[in-house]
């Protein structure tokens, strides 16, 4: 017996199916991206403010204030346009998914950020080195190292600006990364100095750079880069620095999680941070911004309890701190620096009696009036390359 054959759809009647699929799949997309839009908007106002990014080491955007000023001359808008950015719920989670993403099809250079050999992330510092503030800050240290070498004499004066990662290590760059044009500043730099005040770290790094000298997920150097600039410093200083067997390296901690891998997510590999400590240590006291807090340790372990694993060293950027060291020098001598000195000033307490480090970023007294106040023997000058070109502040230098 035969079955009987299902009715065929007319054509009219299969075209109005079709049609209705359509439509509904419409409103499907229409839907979800309406949920997308106001569902993400409506999480931000509602998602918990936060102040500060201890992943990203820095304050995050406040919901602006509007005025009549600001809607009308865009600043609010912009301002506001931040402030999601910074307050988008799940924001880590999206940029490590953003970059696994813009990974998985070959890009090898991210937010300024290269993805080098061997695990390092090198940040490209793109244009850093040719802006009207990098140019001006030549002129700004040239006129200040002039002023103070007649201060504190031939020989008592040095600057250091430490070339990045991306320069020394740049033999592990993506191919065809363009020249970031580090090597060429540096030597401006240097022509600019009186003579004999500008000491090569470049070349001293170069030596060694098949060796652990910048943390792969962070902008710092390390404290072995650190110890082997202050050896040959202080070999042309006169000094006669205990070598490297004389020191016992301390891991602190094997997983730090530096500002680069902040800024591009994704799945690190963790760095290792040292302390070297003689085998014949002295004691000290530290004075922390003019007597606000004393100290008997450089090494703030709580720190490694944090994001911020770097702040170990004094705990962070300070404005002035001042050490006293009890080895019977009495040699003095003032660091104006940035956070690149921080894991190479205790070296300098094997040769100086008081070490002073003045960060002009956060000090707010007169430079020159502090210093006719206080009797220094010798005078170093430390910034990393980048962060001495992008620095505002330099501008103190004359005040």
């Amino acid at each position: 017996m035969r079955r009987k054959r299902k009715p065929r759809l007319r054509r009219k009647e299969v075209l109005r199916i079709e049609r209705k699929k359509r439509i509904t799949s419409n409103w499907v997309v229409i839907a979800m991206f309406l949920l997308l839009i106001f569902g993400f908007t409506a999480a931000t106002l509602v998602w918990p403010r936060r102040e500060f990014s201890e992943r990203e080491n820095r304050s995050l955007h406040l919901f602006p204030k509007p005025t009549l000023t600001t809607v009308l001359n865009g600043e609010f808008e912009s301002d506001y346009e931040t402030y999601l950015s910074d307050q988008f719920p799940g924001r880590d989670g999206w940029i490590a998914a953003k970059t696994t993403a813009e990974r998985a099809i070959g890009k090898d250079e991210i937010k300024d950020v290269y993805f080098a050999k061997d695990g390092y992330l090198i940040e490209s510092h793109k244009g850093s080195f040719t802006t009207d503030n990098a140019v001006q800050n030549i002129e700004r240290l040239s006129a200040f190292i002039e002023a103070q070498q007649e201060r504190f004499g031939e020989g008592h004066v040095s600057v250091m600006i430490i070339p990045n990662a991306v320069e020394v290590l740049k033999e592990k760059l993506p191919r065809f990364a363009p020249d970031s044009g580090e090597a060429q500043y540096l030597a401006q730099i240097e022509e600019r100095l009186p003579s004999g005040t500008y000491f090569d770290a470049l070349s001293v790094l170069d030596d060694h750079k098949e060796e652990y000298l910048y943390y792969r997920t962070d902008h710092h150097w390390t404290t072995l880069a650190a110890f082997y600039v202050y050896e040959a410093w202080a070999k042309e200083k006169g000094f006669q620095p205990a070598p490297i067997t004389d020191y016992t390296r301390e891991v602190l901690t094997d997983d730090f999680l530096g500002t680069i891998e902040s800024k591009v997510g994704g799945r690190m590999e963790g760095d290792t941070i040292e302390r070297f400590l003689p085998k014949e240590q002295v004691s000290y006291t530290l004075d922390y911004n003019q007597g606000q807090k004393t100290g008997t340790d450089l090494y703030d372990l709580s720190m490694l309890e944090t994001k911020d694993k770097y702040s170990v060293f004094f705990g962070g950027n300070q404005p002035i701190v001042t050490a006293k060291i009890d080895n019977g020098s009495d040699k003095k001598l003032l660091v104006i620096k940035d956070s690149y000195a921080h894991c190479f000033i205790p070296f300098t307490f094997d040769d100086y009696g008081e070490v002073t480090f003045l960060d002009l970023r956060y000090f707010n007294e007169s430079l020159n009036g502090y210093l006719d106040q206080n009797e220094y023997t010798d005078l170093l000058f430390l910034y990393n390359a980048s962060g001495f070109a992008e620095d505002v502040s330099l501008g103190r230098l004359a005040n």
